[in-house]
């Protein structure tokens, strides 16, 4: 209540205390006037409304301002920028839109983290209207806006001392211009200051603000042609020399930061290029600071992007390239022209840049057709070959110091290797071809000289000549290139060709190891070789044996190299290719390439390197066989797991086709006999109609790919007789050797694939002709599939005899297992069962009897004659027939003859009588012979079975004595008994059970006369300690010896 009372009191302060406490009375309702006069109208004139003065105070004097208010100020400052726009007295807002400007340059406040998020629309679009109040006609108000943007974007904030409120930093603030399009505002507002140099070069400041470092602002000023809004304006008047610095600052950051090819685009017309021109000649003749060389090159770089980027940028027609060329020429090229008359270029970094900035972009105008008159005309070849000598050590006072020297040399020779092949006839003017190897033969000389390798092009030449040796190949490879005859024709008169092989040859005995820099000269050189032979049978035979020699070098290349990153790939195609043309056509070479095993070393690369390299190597492979005796090296090669080059060619065809995306089954088998050949790509892309001078999408693809060189390789190596091969290579044959006629059907289906979409009907004679054809190669892909059907049937038949007879195999292995453990078996029972033993006896005493079977075995029923009656030799077969005829003739010789004819045929009888003996002794001694080898052979296997029953037996024995006490007992009572048993002496014959051995009464035939004996006593079989008893000890000596081991043997276990 208290509380009550003293807020009642707070609301009336009138009320005393008495009336306070008393109580309270009935109050009685006081009725006020609702309708007012200005309700009604009845008051006149117009009516002031109430402002908040206090904000706008606060506004104008207050540096802080939330980020809250900022519509509101915009747009005050927007009312009033039009109240100044709107008046033709003196502007009485300026002031105020100044002091608000000022404000606004600095970073806006927020209560909350997530202001910078909530109002950042708010916030861009108020910056954007900084931009577009440049079009208030007021040099104070555009001079603070200039001012303003450029604290936003780049001062750091100050600290702000506000409660409750926290700066923006100067990142967001970035982000706000970026995000803004106060950047493309700005640009465009240049074509309404073109009078104004101060608000111009203030505006020029933002713009280098806002482009160094930011790729949105540099894209935003480009969009809005910022490029050829400030290069057309470089050279206008400007007393304080600061346009042209922040016009090529401006480009400059657009070029690193912005789209270059834009940039391009918008400096590439007569203006800009002559802007360009012009300020680049007034700073190179009349600019004699470092400030001011600085801003030459920059010129210089720009003008070089834009010839780099627009080819047919109007150099020539503005005059600049032929200026850029008296430039870089008037040193080395005496001159009578004014603008070179009083031009010094000292040893400065700056005019040491220039030189090579001219030297560049003169390449890079070269591409341009057009300019190459300008650049003979002008000397440049001249020039530059000027730099083509051997470096010196020291230099003049006016010279170039040796490093620098050196530097503009490699970059000299560099620029060369572009233009040669433009300005051949320069060349041969300036007779390079002397000055090269005159600088190679110095490059490999003895003179001391240690290269500084400071540049890009000296890498790997400090202290050494290996930088000049390097472009001076380089030059020399860009030089043959060109395949002029008359530049060829000169090298090789001047003897290139020994010098480089002599190069090469000394790389080869070195025993250092070689570097990147070394490994690319050594291809340069390869590379010139193949140039230079090429299509001439007079330099092959210069390139001779020795040449031979050097390629065999390197093709015999470990392939591990060839990932190592240093260019061992590159070396090995220089080194297939110098094959290719500097010795394949010459017999004297190839002999000797095939002498050295070249074709080995091909194939052996073919197998193991990348598959970017084959075509080549196929290539060459398959020119060398024109050579007769390069089949026989072919069909003689093997590889990796006794592979053939047959099936490697195979395997390269099978790869080829699944890169190409080839309809095949999971055999390798034709899968669409309409397109045996298609690959995915061309399936893809279909048949387009072409005009009669393109080639189609058939005939593209047989140098696209590798299918047309194996086609013919196996044309030159045959399709029989080849070793090596499986079924899939032969599947795969099978559609290599009609890789012609499927070809051939691939154009008449293109063909007719063309007439159909040209509406074209051929006439019914022509239309007969293709129907045959497609039949045709639709019947011959048919063939091929049956055939391979027929081999991939016959392969599983054979995979399934082999099957058969690998089971046949373990089931023969586990039959004489089976065997063997039966025969064994027997041997236990023999060994241990005296019946059985008797048994084995009598059935060997049978076999034995049956192998002697006498002289009585001619009246065997199953005898056969093998001499056969009648039978004489060729005089007596005559003799015979001629007595036979007289007899049948009745006609009886005289009696000399009848003796003589009696005789011959006693000869006769008797000469067959002696070969028939012979006969019967030589087969004698062959079935005796094979009976002692079939004897011993069994006598053998009968060996190894006993050893290995003895062996098993005694470990089956020491197992059961080691592993039961009760068996050890026996056995060594068995032992005593055996022991005692084999000490009898000759009375052993007497006890009965003595068993003879002998048999009686048998008798060995020829072949085998030998006494068949069975042991059975356990002494040799049982190994024990009598088993070497030496029966001149005498039975006592034997038995204390016996006593000793048992004594020993007992006393081990």
């Amino acid at each position: 209540m208290a509380a009550i009372e003293m807020q009642h009191q707070a609301f009336n302060p009138t009320l005393t205390t008495t009336q306070a406490i008393m109580p309270e009375k009935p109050r009685v309702p006081i009725v006020a006037h609702i309708i007012t006069d200005d309700d009604i109208g009845v008051l006149k004139g117009t009516k002031l409304q109430p402002i908040n003065l206090s904000r706008v105070v606060k506004l104008l004097t207050d540096p802080h301002s939330p980020m809250k208010d900022l519509v509101q100020v915009f747009k005050i400052l927007n009312v009033c920028s039009d109240r100044v726009a709107g008046q033709d007295e003196e502007p009485l807002f300026e002031k105020i839109i100044c002091d608000i400007l000022k404000i606004c340059s600095l970073p806006f406040l927020k209560e909350k983290s997530s202001d910078e998020l909530v109002f950042e629309q708010i916030v861009t679009e108020s910056v954007s209207q900084l931009g577009y109040l440049m079009r208030v006609p007021s040099r104070d108000i555009r001079k603070q806006i200039c001012d303003t943007l450029v604290a936003f974007y780049s001062e750091k904030p100050t600290n702000q001392d506000v409660q409750k409120l926290q700066a923006t930093s100067l990142s967001y603030n970035k982000g706000v211009i970026e995000n803004s399009d106060v950047s493309e505002t700005l640009v465009k507002s240049l074509a309404l200051l073109e009078k104004d140099v101060d608000i111009k070069l203030a505006v020029l400041n933002v713009l280098q603000h806002f482009s160094k470092g930011s790729d949105k602002n540099c894209d935003q000023m480009l969009r809005a042609e910022a490029a050829t809004t400030v290069c057309s304006r470089l050279m206008d008047p400007d007393p304080t020399g600061q346009l042209l610095f922040r016009s090529v600052d401006i480009l400059w950051n657009m070029l690193e930061n912005g789209d270059q090819g834009q940039l391009a685009e918008q400096l590439n017309n007569l203006t800009c290029i002559s802007q360009l021109r012009d300020a680049f000649v007034y700073q190179l003749t009349q600019s004699y600071s470092h400030y001011g060389r600085q801003l030459r090159n920059d010129l210089l770089v720009i003008a070089m992007l834009v010839a780099a980027k627009c080819p047919n940028a109007p150099f020539v027609e503005t005059g600049f390239a032929k200026q850029l060329t008296l430039f870089a020429t008037f040193q080395e090229v005496k001159s009578h022209n004014a603008l070179v008359k009083h031009l010094k270029l000292m040893k400065s970094h700056e005019d040491f840049e220039l030189k090579k900035l001219l030297f560049s972009i003169l390449v890079t105008l070269s591409r341009d057709p057009s300019v190459v008159p300008v650049l003979s005309e002008g000397h440049l070849m001249l020039a530059l070959f000027s730099f083509v000598r051997a470096n010196e050590n020291t230099s003049g006072p006016r010279e170039w110091t040796p490093a620098q020297f050196e530097e503009i040399q490699l970059h000299a020779m560099s620029c060369l290797c572009a233009l040669v092949p433009l300005m051949i006839e320069d060349y041969m003017t300036c007779q390079g071809s002397t000055r090269l190897l005159l600088l190679l033969e110095w490059c490999v000389g003895e003179e001391d000289f240690g290269g500084h390798g400071n540049s890009f092009h000296g890498k790997g030449g400090r202290g050494n000549k290996r930088g000049q040796m390097r472009h001076c190949l380089r030059l020399l490879r860009s030089v043959v290139s060109t395949g002029d005859e008359g530049v060829l024709q000169d090298l090789s008169d001047q003897g290139v060709i020994n010098q480089i092989i002599t190069i090469l040859k000394n790389a080869i005995r070195s025993e250092t190891e070689d570097d990147a820099v070394d490994i690319e000269m050594q291809s340069d050189m390869l590379l010139i070789l193949s140039c230079l032979c090429e299509g001439d049978m007079h330099r092959k035979e210069l390139f001779g044996t020795e040449g031979v020699d050097v390629v065999i070098h390197y093709l015999r290349t470990n392939s591990s190299f060839l990932n190592s990153g240093l260019g061992h790939h590159r070396l090995l195609l220089s080194a297939v290719d110098c094959v290719w043309c500097a010795v394949v056509g010459c017999y004297i070479t190839e002999d000797y390439f095939l002498e050295k095993e070249g074709v080995f070393l091909l194939i052996d690369l073919l197998e193991v390197c990348p598959k970017n390299t084959h075509n080549l190597i196929l290539g060459c492979l398959l020119d060398l066989c024109e050579n007769p005796k390069t089949i026989h090296h072919i069909h003689t090669w093997r590889g990796k797991d006794n592979c053939s080059a047959a099936h490697l060619f195979c395997d390269i065809y099978r790869n080829e086709e699944k890169d190409m995306g080839v309809k095949r089954d999971k055999d390798g088998a034709i899968a669409d006999i309409t397109k045996p050949l298609m690959g995915a790509l061309q399936e893809f892309q279909g048949v387009v109609p072409l005009p009669a001078s393109n080639p189609s999408q058939s005939i593209v693809d047989v140098s696209e790919n590798m299918r047309a060189k194996l086609y013919s390789l196996f044309c030159k190596i045959g399709w029989s007789d080849l070793s090596g091969l499986t079924v899939e290579d032969h599947v795969t044959l099978v559609v290599l050797e009609k890789y012609l006629d499927f070809k051939m059907g691939e154009v008449w289906t293109e063909i007719i694939q063309e007439l159909h979409a040209e509406n074209v009907r051929p006439v019914t004679p022509d239309m007969e002709a293709i129907e045959a054809i497609s039949r045709g190669i639709e019947e011959r892909a048919k063939i091929v599939a049956g055939t391979q059907y027929e081999l991939l049937e016959a392969q599983q038949n054979q995979d399934a005899l082999d099957e058969q007879e690998f089971y046949a195999e373990i089931r023969e292995n586990h039959r004489q297992k089976e065997k063997a453990m039966n025969d064994f078996t027997d041997f236990v029972a023999r060994t241990s069962n005296f019946q059985l033993l008797k048994a084995a006896k009598k059935r060997q005493a049978l076999s034995i009897e049956a192998s002697l079977m006498g002289n009585k075995y001619r009246e065997q029923e199953n005898f056969h004659e093998t001499e056969l009656k009648n039978v004489h030799a060729t005089m007596g077969e005559v003799w015979t027939e001629i007595i036979q005829e007289l007899h049948a003739e009745n006609v009886r010789p005289v009696t000399p003859d009848m003796e003589a004819i009696e005789a011959i045929s006693r000869g006769i009888e008797e000469r067959a009588k002696i070969v028939a003996g012979t006969q019967y002794e030589l087969l004698e001694a062959q079935q005796n012979q094979d009976a002692l080898d079939e004897q011993e052979f069994y006598a053998e296997i009968r060996e190894n079975h006993r050893q290995k029953e003895k062996a098993m037996n005694d470990f089956t024995d020491f197992v059961a004595r080691t592993s039961n006490f009760q068996l050890l007992k026996a056995a060594k009572k068995r032992q005593a008994l055996s022991i005692e048993a084999s000490l009898m002496g000759n009375k052993y014959r007497e006890q009965e059970n003595f068993h003879e051995t002998e048999l009686k009464n048998v008798h060995a035939t020829a072949i085998c006369n030998k006494t068949v004996a069975v042991e059975s006593t356990p002494l040799s079989l049982t190994g024990g300690p009598l088993a070497k008893y030496d029966p001149k000890l005498g039975t006592t000596q034997s038995r204390k010896i016996l006593k000793q081991k048992m004594t020993t043997m007992s006393s081990k276990k």
